[in-house]
């Protein structure tokens, strides 16, 4: 199969590589439809994040279930289903207590797994092996619609989901995202569908600000002046309940 493969900082190419195979009974061979690029995978590329030679990229996938091993329960051939970017077993303390990016077990001598570093090859390939796939894998409805949307749930839109509720906000407060990437703009989106009263987005580039405000959201351009003083100023003093 083709795969995009690491050779040091600056350098990757597509390669033929061996197919995956199933090598535990929990895991799945997913033929991949869709993988996302990563600004994770960028920092490999250019060498700030340590990378051996010949790991396959990619950490945001979805795709067509291939094989199932024989200890899989959920899920079948044919599947359409969507990856993490951080696998856990889901049986050991740290997984079953909510903590799966701490799992003890995917990767042994280090707390937790990450697709596409240490023993995980990544999806930016034709087919990955995906284990303990009745945890790892969220089954999605069949057909090819809204492809687009669910490879999201691979990482950025639960990312920004995430930032969003470990800030403590509750539905009718207010709250404020400081940057408007992928994940900034995921976490004002968030924001609005948990029943926020206003959401203010802080960033200097117009497309992004653009974006914020056909989410609902209001713009805050920093480039402009001190964005708490604009915040303040819309608010007639009062803060916003949490930053993000």
């Amino acid at each position: 199969m083709r795969a995009v493969v690491y050779d040091k900082p600056f350098s990757i190419t597509v390669k033929e590589v061996e197919k995956p195979k199933i090598l535990h009974p929990d895991d799945i061979v997913v033929k991949v439809t869709t993988s996302c690029i990563c600004g994770s995978d960028l920092h490999m590329y250019e060498g700030r994040t340590a990378a051996e030679a010949g790991i396959i990229f990619g950490h945001e996938n979805m795709g067509i279930v291939d094989e199932v091993g024989s200890g899989v329960t959920l899920l079948k051939k044919g599947d359409r289903v969507v990856m993490p970017f951080n696998v856990g077993c889901g049986r050991c303390l740290n997984c079953e207590e909510g903590n799966s990016a701490f799992c003890t077990l995917v990767n042994p001598g280090s707390a937790g797994g990450y697709v596409a570093m240490g023993p995980f090859a990544g999806g930016q390939a034709e087919y990955l092996r995906v284990p303990f796939a009745d945890f790892n894998a969220l089954l999605l409805p069949p057909g090819t619609d809204h492809e687009e949307d669910f490879v999201l749930l691979a990482d950025i839109f639960p990312t920004g989901w995430h930032g969003v509720q470990l800030s403590g906000f509750r539905p009718g407060e207010s709250i404020a995202v400081f940057g408007a990437g992928p994940v900034g703009l995921l976490a004002a989106y968030s924001a609005v569908l948990r029943g926020a009263s206003e959401v203010y987005v802080v960033d200097r580039v117009p497309e992004r600000l653009a974006k914020a405000k056909e989410m609902r959201c209001t713009p805050i351009d920093f480039g402009a002046s001190d964005p708490v003083e604009q915040i303040l100023e819309l608010r007639g003093g009062s803060v916003a309940r949490y930053l993000v």
